[in-house]
């Protein structure tokens, strides 16, 4: 019997080699940590990851045990997890990337830790974000940039681009990303990944530190819809400690597993956003590669319809979307809470310690000076609701089961720039569902030899995710655009899948 290829595996391959005697939850473990070791401060130097389990192998000898004695434990089980260092974990530090928050180990695991730790998954590593999830290109004090491993001169986008670019570069099986604006959908795109933005109330974030409540969600970033549908079947649902899960009763199914349908695309009507696409030539290269995939949409039995609405992404950002006005409020309600050994307890004593990424100093200053229940805060919320409105007044007319545009206008930005005209603020602001997959990549070059990855969005009506599902599922089987990273290579004794 042929070795377990680790290179790309998924959580049923996983599953299906410890059945078959093939593979250990140790094995697993051991080989995604000699890829971190070759790979993270070595090699291509990714950054991506901000400290790992020194009990790794402990639990995975504990979890092999649990195995031998009576199976899986449960979905998950055996999984290595890779955690954005902004979840709560009582057996790991949690900085939110900032240095303000160094060696900081709180006193319970976030409410989507301790479903991971049910279905019997193992926490292997925090990951790099932009710190305290500020803005997307994944730059912190505790650690630095994050590099994207498609292209080294590259950011992996952001804010969960440590989870991107690890996942990518197969440093663990599965991710978790946050997303406030764009930011489990950004690095799936830069990466070459699936993200899905569950609908607000699907996900707790519970334990998770908040940037904005009002957008505020978690959710996968993984190499394949399906695993990314096994997690979000873990994380998703009721959570007395967050009141807007409430609104998932009975919304979600007993499994979204069931919504991975090889046809999926049959008959579905796709609406494509046109003004979500750009018209100038630093936009050629995402726009032919967009158009390919809702070509191939259509090949596989999608209708395919234009939308021609004028909906303005950077206007969102700048006069619709409530984040920079929650941020203080909403960040001191975590900080203000943590026990005394914690260093700060206020944004204004961040700001005073010196412990920050100064990158992040404007937008700290700026919220400062911002606050909920103001005039302009409310004017904004109503904004927001006008356009919940008018996205599901689109999406009725034409009959619509799901809007499909490009995640971002332009490739990912180089490291020292800054994300530019990024269509995930549609999804964080109305709190619409949307999962980003892989749309291909761009002319390879000196520094991209694949290419760097762009993605494509599909969005869709509140608690719509089991619809999203069949989409994105049908048409990554017939795309097959998923390419590991050339900067992270095999191992010497691994191989990727298919190879002899």
């Amino acid at each position: 019997m042929k070795p377990f290829v680790i290179d790309e595996a998924t959580i049923a391959q996983v599953h299906q080699g410890m059945k078959y005697d093939t593979l250990t939850c140790r094995k697993l473990v051991e080989e995604y940590l000699s890829r971190i070791k070759a790979y993270d401060q070595q090699g291509p130097k990714l950054n991506s990851v901000i400290c790992i389990n020194p009990k790794a192998l402990e639990e995975a000898d504990a979890l092999d045990q649990k195995f031998i004695a009576n199976g899986l434990s449960g979905p998950l089980h055996g999984i290595p997890v890779l955690l954005k260092d902004n979840v709560d974990t009582c057996d790991l530090p949690t900085t939110g990337g900032s240095l303000s928050l160094e060696g900081f180990t709180p006193d319970d695991d976030a409410f989507i830790t301790r479903k991971f730790r049910e279905s019997g998954a193992l926490i292997l590593a925090k990951t790099n974000l932009h710190e305290f999830a500020i803005w997307g290109e994944t730059i912190s004090s505790i650690l630095g940039q994050t590099l994207n491993p498609y292209d080294q001169t590259r950011t992996p986008g952001g804010s969960s681009g440590g989870t991107g670019a690890s996942i990518a570069a197969n440093f663990g099986m599965v991710g978790i990303g946050t997303d406030t604006i764009n930011s489990i959908r950004s690095p799936a795109s830069a990466n070459n990944l699936v993200g899905i933005r569950p609908t607000i109330g699907l996900v707790s974030r519970d334990g998770i530190i908040p940037y904005s409540f009002t957008q505020d969600t978690a959710g996968p970033i993984c190499r394949t819809v399906e695993d990314a549908v096994r997690v979000l079947d873990v994380i998703a649902g009721y959570d007395p400690a967050d009141d807007e899960t409430a609104w998932s009763i009975g919304r979600k199914p007993t499994s979204y597993v069931a919504s991975l349908k090889e046809d999926g695309l049959k008959e579905k009507r796709m609406g494509v956003l046109e003004s979500f696409f750009g018209i100038d030539a630093i936009h050629l290269e995402t726009n032919k590669a967009v158009r390919n995939s809702i070509e191939a949409m259509a090949n596989q039995g999608a209708e395919i319809v234009s939308i021609n609405e004028k909906i303005d992404s950077d206007y969102l950002v700048s006069e619709i979307s409530v984040h920079l006005h929650d941020l203080k409020d909403h960040l001191n309600v975590y900080l203000g809470a943590l026990p005394n050994h914690a260093s700060v307890h206020s944004v204004e004593e961040v700001l005073v310690s010196g412990k920050y990424h100064p990158g992040i100093e404007e937008n700290l200053k700026k919220a400062m000076a911002l606050s909920t229940g103001t005039p302009e805060y409310h004017k904004r919320l109503v904004e927001r609701g006008k356009l919940q409105t008018q996205v599901m007044k689109l999406i009725a007319d034409d009959q619509l089961d799901a809007l499909v545009y490009p995640h971002q206008k332009q490739l990912v930005c180089k490291v020292g720039g800054s994300q530019n005209e990024r269509n995930g603020v549609l999804g964080s602001v109305t709190g619409f569902p949307s999962i980003c997959v892989q749309a291909g990549f761009s002319t390879p070059s000196k520094t991209a030899p694949l290419g760097v990855p762009i993605g494509m969005e599909i969005l869709g009506r509140p608690f719509s995710e089991a619809t999203l599902i069949e989409i994105a599922y049908g048409f990554e089987q017939v795309s097959h655009l998923r390419k590991p990273p050339l900067s992270a290579s095999p191992l010497s004794g691994q191989a990727r899948p298919g190879s002899d």
